[in-house]
């Protein structure tokens, strides 16, 4: 259920209590929407947060989750890393979360977030990477462009054979993955910048047309052939297509109807 964010808010605040009363946590750290993106956070947001702790007191937090439910009961939780969980409360506040001693901070890849509680003198440059964000790579258009098409035949090739799953996320995953790369090419001023681990994040806020466009390309698993051919049409529209793979890709799409 949604959940309003100031309730979120003040439930990061009693995390960052939590973990100073356990009389070990150096800091609750922010990030994405309840870090340095607040203006993202609304009733559809959970929370992801780092807890740093003191050396030696890691495996302890991550397997005694009494500092969070002291705050309300957990409904359930599973450890999905080796650093931390993704837990839900029983009012619905959902988490995600991983437990660093301060040491480990400068091997982790993160988007960089905001101290809510710390101990005095806990360095808050380490809200900050030191590990490089992996940036979307900006690779070779006709790359991209060959992969999309590529992807395409080897789809339709598994769905005429009757590997319908494979050729679904083929056709309407991997394929679709790639219209969506090249569509990133061209952001819109003043939209939301793109999630640097997740191009499809906050896609329809960055392309406000994008439902129009993309949902041709999924119709779904019974339909991948249709799927198919909307993202031939889309690349041939905009980019330069080999006629021959083409002309493959639209005999197998017939075949397969």
């Amino acid at each position: 259920m949604p959940t309003p964010p100031a309730f979120l808010i003040d439930r990061l605040s009693a995390i960052g209590r939590s973990l100073e009363d356990s009389g070990h946590g150096l800091a609750l750290i922010g990030l994405g929407s309840v870090g340095l993106e607040r203006d993202r956070l609304d009733e559809f947001s959970d929370l992801d947060f780092f807890a740093v702790v003191a050396d030696g007191w890691k495996s302890r937090f991550i397997d005694d989750l009494s500092w969070l439910s002291r705050i309300a009961p957990i409904a359930y939780s599973f450890r999905n890393t080796a650093d931390g969980h993704k837990l839900l409360f029983s009012d619905g506040v959902f988490c995600e979360f991983a437990v660093f001693e301060t040491r480990e901070l400068a091997a982790v890849s993160f988007a960089p977030g905001r101290v809510i509680w710390s101990v005095p003198g806990f360095d808050a440059s380490l809200a900050t990477p030191a590990v490089r964000t992996p940036a979307q790579e900006d690779r070779d258009l006709a790359w991209v462009v060959g992969e999309a098409l590529t992807n395409l035949y080897v789809g339709l090739g598994r769905y005429a054979r009757g590997e319908r799953l494979s050729a679904f996320r083929f056709v309407e995953g991997h394929a679709v993955d790639r219209v969506v790369e090249l569509l990133s090419r061209s952001p819109r001023e003043g939209t939301p910048a793109p999630d640097p681990f997740s191009r499809e994040r906050r896609f329809e806020s960055r392309f406000p047309d994008s439902r129009a466009l993309l949902a041709p390309m999924m119709q779904g698993y019974d339909a991948t052939p249709a799927s198919a051919l909307a993202i031939l049409d889309f690349l041939k529209n905009r980019h330069e297509v080999n006629p021959a793979i083409a002309s493959e890709i639209q005999k197998l799409a017939a075949l397969c109807r």
